[in-house]
């Protein structure tokens, strides 16, 4: 146990990866049945997918907590407690955090939509838009509060430590966004559409670097580092999440998808840049703070 601690002590970030990978793709794995088990379904028609998802979601919690306890020990759990409860940040930030991802959305399909009918926002084309909103709302708050005890809570403040914000929301943006391969090569076959599902595979895999998701984990590090509270981060992710179910287009699949994936990726990389520039040159610099909080 002792040379688990000083390692984990040591690499606190590597072996935040490696836990998380190996709770969330091991279970995952384990509830599909292989890789063969992904032929032929999607994960929102196969009921594999639930028991997939509550490991997937299972891996960032309990790497992020056990690692808190086991690196940092009482005084860490109190501060990740603090962090945990700590709400009032003020009215503009709640704006940015519920409202960004939504607006970006919107925006970028609407733009799409001046070319082609098949960019039409998911709700506006729904027949039960009632029961899509809920549906959203209900995964985009379990994928927040649970994705972010360990991104935020553990990965995020240990490389603060050593990396200004764009460069911490860079890495882990783009561990994040290979987290999110599992899913994504599962329902590659469906996805993929008229295209080749190497050549959509291959699409994805550059996504994992320039992606909407690595982009969107640098506002979230920029906010985090501003509000210092998990609370907004889980809002943050939670609406990043919902936004997508409720906004992607029914059906969408193949080029219309891939058009739509790197539009979005361009629009919120663009919004970087915007808070990069007014925010200046402190934001490359590494945290003061020695503390996780």
């Amino acid at each position: 146990m002792s040379t688990i601690r000083a390692f984990a002590t040591r690499r606190p970030g590597a072996t935040y990866l490696a836990l998380t990978f190996a709770i969330s793709w091991g279970g995952a794995l384990l509830a599909i049945g292989g890789s063969g088990g992904m032929r032929g379904t999607t994960p929102t028609s196969d009921p594999r997918f639930v028991y997939a998802l509550m490991a997937m979601l299972a891996g960032p919690t309990a790497a992020g907590i056990l690692l808190t306890a086991v690196v940092h020990g009482r005084t860490g759990c109190h501060e990740f407690l603090s962090r945990l409860i700590t709400w009032r940040v003020g009215a503009m930030w709640y704006a940015v955090v519920l409202l960004t991802a939504p607006v970006v959305m919107t925006a970028t399909l609407f733009a799409l939509s001046l070319g082609s009918s098949e960019f039409l926002p998911g709700i506006f084309a729904s027949d039960q838009k009632a029961a899509l909103l809920l549906v959203s709302l209900a995964v985009g708050l379990s994928a927040g509060v649970f994705e972010e005890l360990g991104w935020t809570g553990f990965a995020i403040p240990t490389l603060r430590r050593r990396y200004g914000v764009p460069a911490t929301g860079f890495i882990v943006g783009i561990w994040w966004s290979t987290w999110h391969l599992l899913p994504n090569v599962w329902a590659s076959r469906a996805a993929s559409g008229e295209l080749a599902v190497s050549v959509f595979l291959a699409a994805t895999g550059i996504g994992l670097f320039v992606g909407y998701l690595t982009a969107y984990r640098v506002l979230m590090v920029w906010v985090y580092d501003r509000t210092r509270s998990l609370v907004v981060s889980m809002l943050m992710h939670a609406s990043f999440t919902a936004s997508l179910l409720i906004l992607n287009p029914v059906g969408i699949s193949g080029a219309h998808l891939l058009s739509y994936s790197f539009a979005l990726a361009i629009a919120v990389w663009v919004v970087v840049g915007a808070v990069v520039l007014a925010s200046g040159r402190h934001l490359s610099r590494p945290s003061l703070r020695r503390r996780m909080a």
